[in-house]
């Protein structure tokens, strides 16, 4: 599937405010969507922003089974819920919203977490919303699990 000029434009647009917040080890356009590398998780992990037909989804992946059960340890411990801790983060980058979760190993044998991002009134909201929730999803996951093992743990 291809992606559309405004979706490539917003993607585009994403990656450079990713960038300016310097929460990522890295941020790459790849293909139709936009890779960003944890900055300091024990094993590799990326948020992604990726359209699937004509949603926008926001997503943490990583191929670690560890990772990706630290931390399901770390939401079972504390009793908190991934949509309350996105949403709270929403809140605080001024966009409330709802937040689902799907958790998931893709078929590519990806440990997946991942939210449908809403659609704004237009390519300006939509990239606003989309931007927040790629932050939030950074913000929500960086302490949880072995997100934050630091420079010196990886």
């Amino acid at each position: 599937m291809t992606a559309t000029q405004s979706q490539l434009s917003l993607i585009e647009h994403v990656a450079r405010e990713a960038r300016a917040a310097a929460v990522f080890g890295s941020v790459e356009v790849r293909g139709q969507g936009l890779s960003c590398r944890a900055a300091a998780s024990a094993a590799p992990a990326a948020y992604r922003l990726e359209h699937s037909g004509e949603r926008l989804y926001v997503s943490l992946v990583t191929a670690d089974r560890w990772l990706s059960q630290s931390i399901e340890a770390d939401l079972v411990h504390t009793g908190d819920s991934l949509a309350e801790l996105l949403e709270e983060e929403l809140a605080n980058l001024s966009c409330p919203a709802k937040a689902t979760f799907e958790h998931y190993r893709s078929d590519d044998k990806l440990f997946t977490f991942r939210t449908p991002v809403p659609a704004g009134r237009d390519a300006a909201d939509s990239a606003r919303l989309a931007l927040a929730f790629l932050l939030g999803y950074e913000a929500c996951f960086r302490n949880l699990g072995d997100m934050s093992a630091g420079e010196d743990e990886e």
